[in-house]
């Protein structure tokens, strides 16, 4: 059986080229070795050519004798000045693949004034009468070409051999973000990018060109520029854009195939130098991300430093950021109160792992537990405490609504109990929007939590408060990670109403600025964090679709799915009773209310609702939650809170005159065509 072998003309090819190889590499580490040495060299020989240059085109190539013998004699002179002017100026450093217009600049002024001192030389110390003035103008005219040619040969010979392809950007911004990213772009061949246009709403900038690319037009013209060009990324260059111009550009973007990607925030970016290596997909907090709060640390800093500070609900998505927020005040103590194991574990690990000088002390236990609390605080003598415990599912509290209550309001009203009788200094309770005109267990059991807190102020010499904001982006079961579960099983996007909109904020602000209204809080204040405009769920899930890389409704169907009981289209902030004032703290507002809590009224209704718990009945409990919140309207049927909701809403901006705080502005409706059709209201 005859088997292929190679020739011996193969196998010397092979050898001869792994022979090549190595030489070639050899040589370059010769020459990097050596660089400089060499650097010296090609500049002397430069100024020689130059100079020898200079005296032929004066003399039309026929040089007489005693010019020439000026020349000779003078040479080594000449070198020498040269050399003087080339180490003063830096020519022998830096990178030629990276040569500027400093270098050039720089270039200029080492021969220039090694022209000057060799004029010197030349005319004043050796005083030659045969060496033409003219031949110094010359000369060093042809060496600052032959030098700048040099520097800049080397690097236009990189940006030619670059090879053509690679992603096509499309870069919107042609600010000094976009300069400096796309200069980065063409300089260094190891990126994979190459731009092609500018998107920029400057009339001044249209058509012109920044490093070879053209600004091709503005944001209106996005479309038909994204077809034109064919491009695979869109660049958000705008570092310091408002996040509504980012949400605007990504609803442009909604229909086109293309990678959103943007730079880091302005104030990210501290050295102002923006960099190939800062490019990133964008993410769905860049459309929420504002910049940071500029608040004084000190008071929060004198609050938790040196004390020994309790967070119950340590392992939630609350608790934990606020657990991590005091850690690195560096407290006496960090007491983390958490009933299930493998969430405390968890933050316990993260927190000693990355605070290994604080006290971090796990405790498992049930806020509705009296005598595990009454242990907790004897034993540990906790100075503040942090209630951040707590059911917060919506549909889940309306199928049991019972441990709704026994969590959240009487689990409230025993830890209150606790702090008070052992001495608590400071008490602060993590409220919820929810619980404005609630139409949900879970909201109306905040409410009352709330009210518990509001009760104690008068009479305790523990500081009591609330403090109350909406959705958290990226919580434990909110919106975003559950649409990006079902993005990655290929869809669809449940949304319940088309209309639906909240509030949202990132978990480190709104915690930043809970520890700054515990700081300020006096006794019995709600305080409102400013939770910025509300934003339509649906316009969220089309765009988490758009940044995962599809397009909504033709790679991933977005479905209406109906409103689920306990929801309301809208969330409020405060009700027709409630009005907000400044706190003193940048987006922290107090909550002023026309009729304070009746305690007498609200320990019988407590005992009252803890009677129709202990029961069971239904009907009573929702009867008892009526008498100690009368704006609730309990939500047993789909639309039966909203309209309640939207109601309250219309006869709140009737008797003001105006519209309430919390109302958000009129959004229009989405375009029939990208929904389904949304389920029926139940009737």
């Amino acid at each position: 059986m005859r088997h292929d072998v190679p020739a011996p003309e193969a196998d010397h090819q092979v050898a001869y080229n792994y022979t090549l190889r190595r030489r070639v590499g050899r040589t370059k580490t010769v020459v990097y070795r050596y660089r400089r040495f060499l650097a010296v060299g090609l500049y002397v020989t430069l100024s020689w050519i130059s100079n020898l240059a200079a005296f032929q085109l004066r003399f039309d190539g026929a040089i007489p004798a005693r010019p020439w013998a000026a020349h000779v004699e003078m040479l080594p002179w000449l070198i020498g000045a040269r050399l003087l002017g080339f180490v003063a100026f830096g020519q022998f450093r830096g990178l030629w693949r990276y040569a500027s217009l400093h270098d050039l600049w720089n270039i200029v002024a080492a021969v220039l004034s090694s022209s000057a001192l060799f004029y010197v030389f030349e005319g004043w110390v050796f005083a030659q009468p045969n060496y033409p003035r003219s031949v110094l103008v010359i000369d060093a005219l042809a060496l600052i070409a032959m030098l700048g040619a040099m520097r800049m040969g080397r690097r236009v010979y990189h940006e030619l051999r670059r090879a053509p392809g690679g992603k096509k950007v499309l870069v919107v911004g042609a600010g000094n973000a976009g300069e400096m990213i796309v200069r980065d772009m063409l300089h260094n061949p190891a990126y994979d990018y190459q731009p092609v246009g500018f998107v920029d709403d400057d009339p001044a900038k249209q058509g012109e060109q920044i490093h070879g690319v053209r600004v091709l037009g503005t944001r209106a013209q996005l479309a038909s520029i994204i077809a034109k060009v064919r491009a695979d990324d869109v660049l958000i260059a705008m570092p310091s854009a408002p996040r509504a111009v980012v949400r605007e550009l990504v609803s442009a973007l909604q229909r086109h195939p293309v990678n959103i990607v943007t730079l880091p925030h302005l104030w990210e970016v501290v050295s102002g130098k923006v960099v190939v290596d800062h490019i990133r997909r964008l993410a769905i907090e860049d459309l929420l991300a504002r910049p940071p709060v500029g608040l004084d640390p000190a008071p929060v800093r004198r609050l938790v430093a040196g004390r020994r500070v309790m967070v119950t609900g340590a392992g939630g998505s609350i608790g934990s950021e606020l657990c991590r927020q005091i850690a690195a005040l560096e407290p006496a103590a960090l007491l983390l109160y958490e009933r299930y194991e493998n969430s405390l574990h968890a933050i316990t690990n993260e927190l000693q792992d990355a605070w290994p000088g604080v006290e971090i002390r796990p405790l498992i236990g049930d806020v509705c537990d009296s005598r595990r609390l009454a242990e907790v605080f004897a034993r540990h003598a906790p100075v503040l405490v942090f209630h951040a415990a707590a059911h917060k599912h919506v549909p889940l509290m309306e199928l049991s609504p019972a441990e709704a209550l026994k969590n959240n309001v009487f689990g409230t009203k025993e830890l209150a109990d606790a702090a008070e009788r052992f001495g608590v200094e400071r008490f602060v309770l993590i409220s919820t929007d929810k619980a404005v005109n609630p139409v949900s267990v879970m909201g109306v059991s905040k409410r009352i939590a709330e009210m518990v807190v509001e009760s104690k102020a008068g009479s305790s010499a523990t500081t009591f408060a609330a403090v109350r904001f909406g959705n958290v982006l990226g919580s434990n079961g909110s919106v975003v990670p559950r649409f990006l579960e079902q993005i990655k099983k290929g869809g669809p996007v449940t949304v319940t109403h088309p209309d639906m909109r909240r509030y949202f904020m990132l978990i480190p602000e709104a915690v930043q600025l809970v520890m700054h209204a515990a700081a300020m809080a006096k006794g019995g204040e709600i305080f409102v964090l400013d939770m910025g405009e509300q934003m339509k769920v649906f316009d969220l899930a089309s765009t988490v679709i758009r940044l995962a890389g599809f397009v909504p409704d033709v790679d991933i169907p977005i479905k209406i799915t109906g409103l689920r009981p306990g929801e309301k289209i809208f969330e409020e902030l405060v009700e027709a009773q409630e009005s907000l004032e400044p706190s003193g703290t940048e987006k922290i507002n107090r909550l002023w209310r026309r009729r304070g809590v009746d305690v007498v009224a609200l320990e019988r209704q407590l005992m009252e609702l803890r009677r129709c718990v202990a029961e069971g009945d239904v009907d009573d409990l929702h009867d008892a939650l009526r008498q100690l919140v009368p704006t609730y309207v309990p939500s047993s049927k789909a639309t039966r809170g909203t309209e309640a909701a939207a109601a309250r809403s219309d006869a709140t901006e009737t008797s003001r005159g105006e519209k309430p705080v919390s109302t958000a502005p009129e959004v229009e409706p989405p375009q029939p065509s990208r929904l389904a059709q949304p389920a029926s209201p139940s009737p």
